[in-house]
């Protein structure tokens, strides 16, 4: 029998392990924004065209390279971090493995210009898929340039699974947060087709947090600090009525690298257990410093892995600290009886108080002439009781007998009896076999799905819109705003009429029907929470995302009361749908009480 085994080539193997590291453009965004922190840079800036698909370049003012090293930074595993494998338990810096530079080149077009500090020139590097088409000296700025173009050009089948524009420009622009967040010391910019979206100049954390996720912010956040010989840990929570409904504003770094780990998630969740809705999540960006040492980061391609020497420990702590940080600025409700001008009540309208005038007459005298007894309120409440008693205490025969009358009558029911309301929650109406009851909440979200479903179905058609008498203006956080162009086809089908309207901002011209008279700027936020929460969870197309996220929004709060016209036509329409019985996650909308079961709670 042949041999069968053999070596893959170079260029195949780069592109194997490209596949492993490099996975879509803000992939190689995060690669080259921590090979120039690295470099020591104090000033790096990010340009993509077409969510990286075009171009994806890294500006930065660092040490530079030699044309030696330059040339070395595009082999396999070459690596100025690491010696031998024991250097792996003491690394602080960010790339080290050495794979990054040559599983780019392995799968786009690079140009590389680079100077080393005091040399008088540079060098110019272009690689195309591992192979080296020009390198040559050239005039350039000291630090490093590196353009990459064209990505996955020789994988088309990698280039086909890409999203769109806007939805890779969003991942970038997280990638992009994330490593601006973990060194608000240094200056980052960015610009996406030729606009800048941030400019940022060096400062303190909560500042970059600010500058990253917009004013806002400033006021919702509260700082944690605790220091231990375990971890130190810093940073800041979002106060508890901010709270979202994904897992959109959780950062922690560990030693200045972003990191995701579920176990210190649990911590931070269990310290804010009691203080938001079971289904939200809370807000934080915590900054852990501990010994190199303790901890393994190379458990992973994309490093955003890690594992503890001592993780209980450290649980305890990030716990204990972000608890700390709630108590100590009353974050729980409570009542402070030290500002005494918290108390203070303004008079209305300033008036002047005047006591109440008081007239004696000298020449009363009670003995003399004593107040009639019609007059005395003990006698006459003792009148009423009595009378009141005397009527109680009368025949029942005819109440009686005109109760089982009405008994009676009521069980000749019309055709279709009338539904009646429980709890301003539940409608409930009359069946052969008993009761049935229906979730109004859940009903409501069926027939709202299922129209908008329909709505959207038909092509070519607009959804329905209320056009807004005053407009609304909506501003977003920069990844928000790439995920609202990104739907922006869907959303205009389900009724939203929307145009841009400066940095990150839209303004609201109309709305669907159903969100009339709600907050429209809470609903864009829930809209935006809910859909980034099921495609998570769930795989379906936008459209279906966006039916189930708004029809749960507009009937989340469909309680109160009802007339009876409106409870039918809710249940017209519950039954005029595909799927009655359930909502599209799942949950019930019908429950039936058998009437055998209602006649043996009675004994019957």
């Amino acid at each position: 029998m042949a041999d069968i085994i053999q070596l893959l080539p170079e260029h195949v193997a780069n592109q194997i392990a490209a596949g492993e590291v490099i996975q879509r453009p803000s992939s190689a965004v995060k690669e080259l924004l921590e090979n120039a922190v690295d470099a020591g840079a104090k000033n790096i800036q990010l340009i993509i065209k077409d969510g990286g698909r075009t171009l994806v370049q890294v500006i930065d003012n660092g040490s530079g390279m030699s044309v030696t090293d330059a040339r070395m930074a595009f082999a396999r595993h070459a690596t100025s971090k690491i010696r031998k494998a024991d250097d792996l338990f003491s690394i602080r810096s960010m790339g080290f493995r050495g794979e990054a530079m040559a599983s780019i080149a392995a799968i786009a077009h690079v140009e590389m210009k680079t100077r080393l500090r005091g040399d008088e020139l540079g060098t110019l590097i272009e690689i195309e898929g591992t192979d080296v088409k020009n390198q040559e000296s050239i005039a350039c700025s000291e630090g490093t340039s590196i353009s990459i173009k064209n990505l996955f050009f020789n994988v088309p089948a990698r280039r086909n699974f890409l999203k769109s524009n806007p939805v890779e420009t969003k991942h970038i622009l997280d990638e992009f947060q994330r490593v601006a967040l973990a060194f608000p010391e240094i200056s980052f910019s960015l610009i996406n087709n030729g606009q800048e979206v941030y400019r940022m100049m060096p400062g303190m954390f909560k500042q970059r947090i600010v500058a990253l996720l917009g004013q806002p912010w400033n006021e919702r956040l509260v700082a944690v600090n605790e220091e231990t010989s375990v971890v130190t840990v810093t940073g800041f929570i979002g106060k508890p009525e901010h709270a979202r409904k994904t897992r959109g504003e959780q950062f922690f770094f560990i030693n200045d690298r972003f990191i995701k780990n579920s176990y210190l998630n649990h911590a931070v969740q269990g310290a804010f257990q009691g203080l938001i809705p079971a289904d939200s999540f809370p807000v934080y960006f915590l900054r852990l410093e501990v010994d190199a040492q303790t901890i393994d980061i190379n458990i992973h391609p994309t490093k955003t892995e890690i594992k503890f020497e001592d993780d209980r420990s450290v649980y305890a702590i990030v716990r204990s600290a972000v608890r700390k940080a709630i108590g100590a600025f009353s974050l729980s409700p409570t009542f402070d009886f030290d500002t005494i001008e918290a108390f203070e009540i303004p008079l209305a309208h300033n008036r002047e108080i005047k006591p109440p005038e008081i007239q004696v007459n000298p020449d009363y005298n009670p003995f003399s002439n004593p107040r009639p007894a019609a007059h005395n309120p003990n006698e006459q409440l003792r009148k009423m009781s009595q009378a009141r008693w005397e009527d109680l205490a009368g025949p029942f025969d005819a109440p009686e007998t005109q109760t089982q009358t009405s008994a009676v009558e009521s069980t000749e029911t019309p055709e279709r009896t009338l539904p009646w309301q429980l709890h301003g929650k539940y409608i409930c109406t009359q069946v052969r076999s008993g009761m049935m009851l229906i979730d109004q909440c859940n009903a409501l979200e069926r027939i709202h799905f299922e129209r908008l479903m329909k709505q959207q179905s038909e092509s070519g058609k607009k959804g329905q819109s209320q056009v807004l008498l005053f407009p609304v203006v909506k501003e977003f956080s920069a990844p928000d705003y790439e995920l609202i162009r990104a739907l922006d086809e869907e959303l205009r089908s389900l009724g939203f009429e929307f145009e841009e309207f400066g940095k990150w901002t839209i303004v609201v011209n109309g709305v669907p029907p159903e969100v009339q008279d709600a907050d429209i700027k809470n609903v864009f936020d829930q809209l935006l929470e809910q859909y980034k929460r099921s495609q998570q969870e769930l795989r379906l197309n936008r459209a279906e995302q966006l039916s189930r996220t708004l029809a749960m929004n507009v009937s989340k709060s469909a309680t109160g009361f009802l007339s009876s016209e409106r409870m039918l036509v809710i249940i017209d329409q519950l039954f005029a749908c595909e799927t009655p019985a359930f909502t599209p996650s799942g949950k019930s909308i019908i429950s039936l009480i058998p009437l055998d079961e209602i006649d043996a709670r009675f004994g019957n």
